[in-house]
C-alpha cells in the first residue's frame, strides 16, 4: 500500500557542500516526503550563504538546486542549533571515524535520527545496516539502540558501502541456494573517492589497483546486511567466504563488479534468472519515492551492462546484470557482471530510501 505523509518531515544535511552532500540536495529538491530546512557543515563554513561556500566546488551536472543557494550554513558541531531546525538529519561527512561516532549519537541522543553515510557506525550490532529491499527487518534494532543511547526518539541508520551494492543486491535472491563460496573484483569510479578528474587528473587513462580500507568493507559488509536480529544485536552472518579486490577505474560514476560464485548445490540458470526479475522488496510494496519499479534487471547482451550506459537505470537506483554463465573451467558454479550508481543508489540515493522507509513504518516522526 502507498504511503504518503500528512506533512512534509523537516530535514537537515550535515556536510552539505561535499559530494554526497551535494547529491542529497539535488535529490531533495522538490521531493514529496522531505523539504530540506537546515544545512551543516565544518566551522570554516558555518554564516556563509551555500551559494558563497560551493563556488568552484560544485562537483555535479546538475545545476546547485535553488532552494539551496541562500541558505546560511550552520556550523555541524552545534548540534542542539541543528537539531532544533529539523526533525531527521542525512550525514556525509569527511571526519575521522571516531569523530564521526562522536557526531553521529550526539544527535541521536538529542533526539534527532541520523540516517548516515558514513562507515563510522557500520559495524556497531545495534546500527542497523539497510539495503531497504533486501533486510529491512534489521530497524527493529532501533529499540535495543534507543535503550542503550537513552532516547525516545533518536537513533543511528547508515547505509552500507557503495561498492558491494554492485554484486550483494543479486545475491540475496539466492542465499536459500546456499552459496557457499564468492570471488568479486570490483571497478569503481572516481565520484567514489569525491573526485572529478579535474580534481583528480592523474586518474585520467589510468587504473590504481588499490582502494584503501576497500577490500575489507566489501568482504565483511555483506555478512552483516545478511545477518540475524538478536537480542545482542545484528550477528554477521557466516557464508558465503567473501574474496574481493577493488580497483579505481577512469570513470565518473558507476561500479561494476565481476563475480563468481559456488554453491553447496548448483542452481540451473534458469532459476537465477527467474529470480532475479521475481524479486522485489517493501519499497517497490509501498511505492517510496525513491525505489525503483524493477529493483534488478539482467541484460542478454554479451557487452551488458556498460557502466557509462546502464548507471542511471531506474533513476540510478536499479541494479544491472549481465553475463550470467557456467563456469565451466574454474572452481566456481557461475560467473556475472553486476553493476550500479555508486552515488546514487551506492549513496545519497540509497540513504534517501532507508529514510523513506524509516518514515513510512513510524521510526521517524515529525518533532512537535
Amino acid at each position: 500500500m502507498k504511503y504518503q505523509p500528512s506533512k512534509k518531515f523537516r530535514v537537515g544535511v550535515i556536510g552539505a557542500t561535499g559530494m554526497v552532500g551535494q547529491r542529497f540536495l539535488c535529490l531533495l529538491d522538490n521531493h514529496p516526503y522531505f523539504e530540506v530546512t537546515v544545512l551543516a557543515a565544518s566551522g570554516r563554513s558555518a554564516g556563509k550563504a551555500y551559494a558563497e561556500v560551493i563556488e568552484g566546488r560544485w562537483k555535479l551536472d546538475l545545476p546547485i538546486p535553488e532552494y539551496a543557494k541562500n541558505m546560511v550554513i550552520v556550523d555541524a558541531s552545534h548540534v542542539e542549533e541543528v537539531a532544533s531546525l529539523c526533525d531527521f538529519v542525512f550525514c556525509a561527512v569527511d571526519m575521522k571515524k571516531d569523530e564521526i561516532r562522536a557526531m553521529e549519537e550526539a544527535y541521536a541522543k538529542a533526539e534527532t535520527p541520523v540516517v548516515s553515510n558514513n562507515s563510522a557506525n557500520r559495524g556497531t550490532p545495534d546500527v542497523p545496516m539497510v539495503v531497504p529491499e533486501i533486510n529491512p527487518e534489521h530497524l527493529a534494532v532501533i529499540e535495543q539502540q534507543r535503550r542503550r543511547l537513552g532516547t525516545k526518539r533518536g537513533f543511528i541508520a547508515v547505509k552500507p558501502n557503495c561498492s558491494i551494492q554492485s554484486y550483494v543486491p543479486l545475491l540475496t535472491p539466492l542465499l536459500d541456494l546456499k552459496p557457499t563460496f564468492v570471488t568479486a573484483t570490483t571497478y569503481q569510479a572516481i565520484s567514489g573517492a569525491g573526485k572529478t578528474f579535474r580534481e583528480w587528473p592523474e586518474m585520467i587513462d589510468n587504473v590504481i589497483p588499490y582502494i584503501g580500507g576497500e577490500e575489507e568493507k566489501s568482504e565483511k559488509e555483506p555478512l552483516k546486511v545478511w545477518g540475524t536480529l538478536t537480542e545482542n544485536g545484528i550477528v554477521p552472518a557466516s557464508s558465503p567466504v567473501f574474496d574481493v579486490q577493488c580497483i579505481r577505474v577512469p570513470v565518473t560514476n558507476g561500479h561494476l563488479a565481476a563475480v563468481f560464485v559456488k554453491f553447496e548445490k548448483k542452481p540451473e540458470r534458469e532459476e537465477i534468472l527467474r529470480r532475479w526479475k521475481e524479486y522485489r522488496g517493501i519499497p517497490q510494496e509501498l511505492e517510496l519515492p525513491s525505489a525503483p519499479k524493477q529493483f534488478l534487471t539482467y541484460f542478454e547482451e554479451d557487452n551488458r551492462p556498460q557502466t557509462g550506459v546502464d548507471r542511471m537505470l531506474e533513476n540510478g537506483m536499479g541494479i544491472a546484470a549481465g553475463r550470467l554463465r557456467e563456469d565451466e573451467s574454474g572452481p566456481y558454479d557461475y560467473k556475472f557482471i553486476g553493476l550500479s550508481h555508486n552515488t546514487l543508489r551506492g549513496a545519497a540515493g540509497g540513504a534517501v530510501e532507508i529514510a523513506e522507509l524509516l518514515c513510512a513504518q513510524g521510526w521517524i516522526t515529525a518533532k512537535d
